[in-house]
């Protein structure tokens, strides 16, 4: 069980990922943060040295899902069909990195609510923490695996502004004949300066496939939303979508 550092919420750890991080601010450079979209991750991001960091699954206790700035359906996902074109949403679901945890104790059984919190752990007294998986949490994430898999994460700082994002490899569905490749991805914006609040007005992406195609997109805002970063809510979190025409490609903004 823990306490989300940035975000306030109850979790609960279901698993871990060891992910590459990437942070440009490290290496200090101007540039705008690359998002790398490659199948198998393997590509550097600009030769900026990478860390190893442990990430965690984790469920959102549903109580607390109104009163955070993240989306709460940000692990989406392709049927099992290929033909099947719809995209799935799985809500209360949270990739955590280590250093936004912070551990707490709980005496009720049934600490955090979540729809599959009883499906997947079981209470156990006998046990520190009194929390054990349950065999339908093991078949589960060897069963998804391909879709959930956290491998890299890219940061940087500009102006006191810091962006973590984080790209994950949907599959490819068929569309008019061609071959179109899918990503998510979630964007975390944090406000190092809370004191001096900001205004995110407007997106400007640019979207580089390796078969050449360069596609550029601006509008108002994210996800409908012009989010303040502010001392009482000094980040905000969302997940978006992006296809290619190609195997791997590179989005700017």
């Amino acid at each position: 069980l823990f306490l989300h550092r940035v975000f306030g919420y109850r979790g609960v750890i279901l698993f871990s990922w060891l992910a590459r991080v990437f942070d440009r601010s490290d290496e200090r450079s101007n540039a705008s943060l690359p998002l790398p979209l490659t199948i198998a991750s393997k590509t550097h991001v600009n030769e900026i040295r990478s860390q190893s960091v442990t990430y965690y699954q984790a469920l959102v206790d549903a109580r607390d899902v109104p009163h955070i700035r993240a989306q709460t359906e940000s692990v989406t996902f392709f049927g099992n069909q290929e033909q099947d074109q719809n995209v799935y949403a799985l809500p209360g679901l949270d990739y955590v990195a280590h250093e936004d945890v912070l551990p707490y104790i709980s005496t009720e059984r049934t600490p955090i609510e979540h729809e599959l919190f009883d499906k997947f752990l079981i209470y156990d007294p006998e046990a520190t923490p009194n929390f054990v998986t349950r065999e339908h949490l093991k078949s589960w994430q060897t069963r998804h695996h391909r879709w959930l898999e956290l491998s890299d994460v890219s940061k940087d700082v500009t102006h006191q502004i810091r962006v973590t994002v984080i790209p994950f490899y949907m599959g490819s569905r068929f569309t008019q004949g061609m071959s179109v490749h899918w990503w998510r991805y979630t964007i975390r914006i944090e406000n190092l300066n809370p004191t001096e609040a900001v205004t995110l007005r407007e997106r400007h992406w640019r979207i580089f496939s390796v078969a050449g195609t360069l596609e550029t997109v601006r509008g108002k805002g994210v996800v409908g939303q012009e989010p303040k970063l502010s001392k009482e809510y000094p980040a905000f979190q969302y997940s978006s979508h992006v296809s290619l025409s190609a195997t791997s490609g590179h989005m700017w903004g």
